[in-house]
């Protein structure tokens, strides 16, 4: 399935403020990001980017409990895969970051 890179966001948002006037942190480098054709043609750059800050900083959204751990466990220890699953008004929206921090695809679940 074609792809779309956007530009690496790495350093993007080590520390952004966001609206409701905190700083956000970013805990680890996106690495090159990649969006598929679904994102691409149902969300807009500025949606993407909410969602990039949300998971980098380590908000994986609608993960349970035993996945959030893991991606906590990746963070600390490099041996696996960093996910995120958020709802979106247009449907959910999974960010998987590789396990070597090299590369973050934004994706449809059905695209996976």
């Amino acid at each position: 399935m074609p792809q779309k890179d956007l530009p690496n966001r790495e350093g993007l948002f080590s520390c952004q403020k966001s609206g409701g006037g905190k700083f956000i942190t970013q805990k680890f480098s996106l690495g090159r990001v990649v969006v598929t054709r679904g994102i691409h043609e149902l969300l807009d750059r500025s949606a993407i980017a909410v969602l990039l800050t949300r998971h980098a900083s380590g908000d994986w959204g609608d993960l349970c409990e035993e996945d959030k751990a893991l991606n906590d466990a990746a963070l600390l220890f490099g041996q696996n895969r960093i996910f995120s699953s958020y709802r979106t008004p247009l449907g959910k929206v999974w960010i998987i970051t590789e396990y070597d921090l090299s590369v973050t695809t934004v994706l449809l679940p059905a695209e996976y």
